[in-house]
This record gives C-alpha cells, sequence and structure tokens, in this order.
C-alpha cells in the first residue's frame, strides 16, 4: 500500500478504549490505484472455488472407486442391490440441495458394469446373467421402486438407471427396461408404471417405440390371450397408459402391412378410449407446457396417430387384402370368412375410435383455453398433417379407384371430419388457403371441399372478443334478414261421403 494516498479517519468515540483503532478511508486517486488489487482478490477466491469443486471430484471419484473395489467382490446379484443402494443414499443426498440434480459420470459407470452387465475394461468379454438371476435382478428392481416412498427419489433413480447415454449400454438399458416395465405390468406395480410414463414422455421418440414393440411383443404375440393383463392397468395407472398409446400409435403407422396394429391390441386401446376418451388428454392436462414443443419427442398427446389410423385404416386394410389375394395362393373359404369377419371388426372398431377421437377434439378448446394456450399450441400439427394427406393419396393413386371407391371415399370422410373439428377447437392451426394447397391433389370428396372452401361458423369463446375470428376461421357472409313469410288462407273441410264408389282394379 506504499505510494496510495490515504486521508485518516477518525475512530469511534474514546479512541482505542471506545472501539479500536482508527480505519483508514482511501482518497479518491487511491480508490482507482486499489481497483486492481480487489479485482485480483476476487479471482482468488473464484480459484479457491474452482480449487475446492476439484477436491470435491477427487473426493467423490476415490469413494465411487472404493465402492466399485467392494462390489467386485460380490455376486452379480448382490452387487446390483448393494449398487441401487448406493445410488438413493446418493441422490436422496443430492435433492436436497438442488431439486434437479446431475448424474455424474462416476453412478453411471457403477450402474452399466453391475446392473447392465457392460464391462468396464475394453475387449473383455460381456458378463451375462442366467434366466434366473435376470428374473430375480427385475424383482430387486421392482421391489426398490415400489418400497421407495419418495417420488423424487424414485423419478431420478429411473431416469438415472434408463435414460439413453448414447454408448455401447443402451441395447442392454433398453432390453431391461422393457422387461421391468413388461414385470410390472403383469404384477401391477403402479410405481414402476408412474416412472416409466415420465420415461416415455421425456425420452426421445425411437427408444420409446422400441419399449412399446417390447410390449406389444409380450402381451399380443407371445401369449395368445395375455392381452387382457395388460387391460387390467387402466384404472391402476391411467397416465402410463395415455403414454403407451402415443409410443404405439408412433410405431404402428399403417405404412406397411406389417405396421397395422394387432387386432386385440387396437381393440384394448379402443377400449380404454371408449370407456373415458379423456384418457388420452391425461400428459396434456397434466404438464407444465411451452408454446414450442421439443422435436424428436413424443406427442403431449396420441390424437394425430389415432387421426392417422382412423383416415388410413380402409385404404390399408384394402391394400393388405389386395396384397393376399395378388400372391397367388386363393384362401379356401373358412380362411377367407375367418379373415372378412376379423376386417368388420377392426372397421367397427376404427368407427368407435373416429367418435371418441372427435368427442376429444370437441373437449381442447376449454381446456386450452384454461391453461391459456388457445390460438398458440396446435395438438394436431400441421407438420403431421401434411404427411398423412400424402400417404392417403399415394394408397388411392395404388388402389384401382374403381374397386376401391368406398374405402377412398370413407377415408376422405374421416379426414374432413377430422380436419374440421380440430380447426374449431383451436387444435389446429393453419389457413384454409394451407389446407386447399395441400388437399388439392386429393380425390374429389364433397365434405372436404365443404371443410376447405366453405365457412365455419366460430363456436362461442369466452377469450375472444365478439365478433372476432381467429385466421384459422372465414368470418361468415352478413346476408340481410328475409321478410316473414305471408300466412297461407284457410281451404275448406272436405266432407266424407261414404256411399261414393271408388273404382279398384286389382293390377294382375
Amino acid at each position: 500500500m506504499s505510494g496510495v494516498p490515504v486521508t485518516p479517519r477518525a475512530g469511534p468515540p474514546g479512541g482505542a478504549a471506545g472501539g479500536g483503532t482508527a480505519r483508514p478511508r482511501l482518497s479518491r486517486a487511491g480508490r482507482r490505484t486499489a481497483a486492481p488489487l480487489r479485482g485480483g482478490r476476487g479471482e482468488r477466491g473464484r480459484e479457491r472455488g474452482r480449487e475446492r469443486d476439484r477436491e470435491r471430484d477427487r473426493e467423490r471419484s476415490g469413494a465411487m472407486s472404493d465402492i466399485r473395489h467392494s462390489l467386485l467382490r460380490r455376486d452379480a446379484l448382490s452387487a446390483a442391490k448393494e449398487v441401487l443402494y448406493h445410488l438413493d443414499i446418493y441422490f436422496s443426498s443430492q435433492l436436497q440441495n438442488s431439486p434437479l440434480p446431475l448424474v455424474d459420470k462416476g453412478p453411471t459407470d457403477l450402474l452399466e458394469e453391475f446392473l447392465f452387465q457392460v464391462p468396464k475394461e475394453r475387449g473383455a468379454p460381456p458378463k451375462r446373467l442366467t434366466p434366473l438371476q435376470e428374473l430375480q435382478l427385475l424383482e430387486i428392481m421392482c421391489n426398490y421402486f415400489q418400497e421407495q416412498t419418495k417420488d423424487s427419489v424414485r423419478q431420478v433413480i429411473f431416469s438415472s438407471l434408463f435414460s439413453p447415454q448414447g454408448n455401447k449400454a443402451d441395447d442392454s438399458r433398453m432390453a431391461l427396461l422393457g422387461k421391468l416395465v413388461s414385470m410390472a405390468v403383469a404384477i401391477c406395480r403402479v410405481p414402476v408404471l408412474e416412472c416409466a410414463a415420465f420415461w416415455l414422455q421425456r425420452t426421445p421418440a425411437v427408444f420409446c417405440v422400441r419399449l412399446a414393440r417390447a410390449l406389444v411383443d409380450d402381451y399380443c404375440n407371445l401369449v395368445p390371450g395375455s392381452i387382457q393383463t395388460l387391460k387390467q392397468i387402466f384404472t391402476a395407472s391411467p397416465r402410463f397408459c395415455c403414454q403407451f398409446i402415443t409410443s404405439v400409435t408412433a410405431l404402428y403407422d399403417l405404412s406397411s402391412d406389417d405396421l397395422i396394429p394387432p387386432s386385440d391390441l387396437l381393440e384394448l386401446i379402443v377400449s380404454w378410449i371408449f370407456e373415458d376418451p379423456r384418457l388420452i388428454l391425461i400428459t396434456f392436462l397434466n404438464t407444465p407446457i411451452a408454446a414450442n414443443l421439443p422435436i424428436g419427442f413424443l406427442e403431449l398427446t396420441p390424437l394425430t396417430g389415432l387421426i392417422r389410423w382412423c383416415v388410413k385404416a380402409p385404404l390399408a386394410y384394402k391394400r393388405k387384402k389386395k396384397a393376399s389375394l395378388s400372391n397367388g395362393h386363393a384362401p379356401n373359404k373358412i380362411a377367407k370368412d375367418s379373415a372378412s369377419g376379423e376386417d368388420r371388426d377392426c372397421h367397427q372398431l376404427y368407427s368407435k375410435l373416429h367418435l371418441s377421437v372427435l368427442q376429444v377434439l370437441m373437449m381442447l378448446q376449454g381446456h386450452l383455453t384454461e391453461k391459456n394456450l388457445y390460438g398458440r399450441l396446435g395438438l394436431v400439427p400441421f407438420d403431421h398433417v401434411v404427411p398423412l394427406v400424402e400417404d392417403i393419396n399415394r394408397l388411392s393413386d395404388e388402389l384401382n379407384p374403381l374397386n376401391a371407391s368406398k374405402e377412398i371415399e370413407l377415408a376422405l370422410d374421416r379426414l374432413a371430419q377430422a380436419l374440421q373439428v380440430a380447426m374449431a377447437s383451436g387444435a389446429l392451426l393453419c389457413t384454409r388457403d394451407d389446407l386447399r394447397t395441400v388437399c388439392s391433389r386429393l380425390p374429389h370428396n364433397n365434405l372436404l371441399q365443404l371443410v376447405i372452401s366453405g365457412p365455419v361458423q366460430q363456436p362461442t369463446h369466452g377469450a375472444l372478443p365478439p365478433g372476432f375470428y381467429p385466421h384459422i376461421h372465414t368470418p361468415p357472409l352478413g346476408y340481410p334478414a328475409l321478410p316473414a313469410h305471408p300466412a297461407h288462407s284457410a281451404h275448406s273441410v272436405q266432407t266424407f261421403i261414404p256411399g261414393m264408389t271408388f273404382p279398384y282394379r286389382p293390377i294382375r
């Protein structure tokens, strides 16, 4: 501090006896000179903070190393159970400091090595659990999530276990997740199903589709009749059912015969939705929502996928029937009757599903207004309507219009109804010019022409001023009122004459 001008300041009354030595006060020039010194002290403080963080990381890494060495001495099941125990302690302490704790590399490495059996040493052969050990591991995990009472800890640990990391452990991670959720469905472990519902909501759609395929294989393809077990979780975990429907509609897009949903799965989903159409809005109603949704994840509702099912089903089943007839093997009468009866049942299910979807679309206006998202969030994105129209156009060209006129007409009728109700409720945000451009190449359909060209009367909407129409609506024309029709003159009553003959001549 030599060379810095200092202005002495008097101490408190009483001198040293009254409070100690006087504190020097810097003059203006001294303050300017001392500013770099204060900056240096701030930089040293930040460096000390970084050093403390590095020290904490070293301690944590050392602790994880100690845990790993202790786990290596255990058998596979005991080590997996111990990993869950340490994760529980780790994340419980983390959640006390932050509502969204970060998953460090140390816990992730322990999970991959001792739960997913991915060796840490490069080039080492992967470990394999026996089927019995795998079943016991699934039971351990189910029991852990069932017994953990804190929902936040459950969610964080489930996410750390099964969130894709983009490495070689993802295949093992997804395989174990499919078996865990399948077991949770079989024994009705609601906490696991709820965690899986949140996982489906926060994970890229490509992984959600893999989980949906695993469940469909287990409950629709492997064991006949096991679909009833899946049907019973409707009351146990509606949130999981909603997310399952969304992922299934993303999986089965009817683009080929292999991607037509199995009849058992279709009946299951229609029974759920027909019993309570609000089921498909559960995620939307219980999630904080921004107007801009992330790309590459499942949609907030399965509405777009269900509309795709209802609209494309008549054409997809006609294409499937045409392919079976053109392969050179004519089916016998029993097989033909069975196939036609199954197709008839499926068409009735799609009709019920279409009605339920229209009912849900009509509910949306109030919900969007309540969340202040009316006119801002399209739950039926226009970007998804465009490929749907292209698929209909392509299928119509593939099928001979002379032999598939009824199916084409039904598909276009359903498309027109869905577009009309979605626009009127605010679920589809687009202009009529956009629709006319997209639908211009479709076969002619009277109802579709009315929807894309005629005015739509705006329903009563409390959030909008009187006379205001959103850009998706065309204001009705102001026709003049017609004068009242004059009353007709009264006619005289004709008397009944019973004696009058009536010439009746029977037709021979």
